[in-house]
């Protein structure tokens, strides 16, 4: 089943104010009794956390955002393809926690959100 596509009518961009983006790392480390701590990767494919803010919001699109992830992705379970921030690829994400809305000028909205790119 394929995943579900950030919708077109949303803002395409984000706020680079708020962008947090933290490559993986997974890797298992290990205390020692001297010296420097042990170091093994656990894994070649990794999540990326990323965090940012969406794009000033109307109200019409922040209702297709909210029916985005409480009906088609089930409150942020299914993973979603959208293109990433900085490299402009396609990229499979998945939320991390809920959606937190910031109001804007004019009755509009943006969303804090709290992603993971998938590998």
């Amino acid at each position: 089943m394929p995943n579900a596509v950030w919708p077109p009518s949303l803002p395409q961009f984000v706020e680079i104010d708020g962008y947090d983006e933290t490559l993986p790392f997974p890797v298992l480390r290990t205390a020692m009794q001297t010296g420097p701590a042990k170091q093994r990767r656990t894994s070649t494919a990794a999540e990326t956390p990323i965090a940012f803010v969406t794009d000033v919001m109307t109200a019409e699109q922040a209702a297709t955002f909210e029916a985005f992830y409480l009906v088609t992705l089930l409150t942020g379970a299914l993973p979603f393809d959208w293109v990433h921030p900085r490299t402009q690829q396609t990229m499979t994400y998945r939320f991390t926690a809920g959606p937190k809305p910031v109001p804007a000028k004019g009755g509009r909205v943006r969303y804090r959100l709290q992603l993971e790119v998938l590998p």
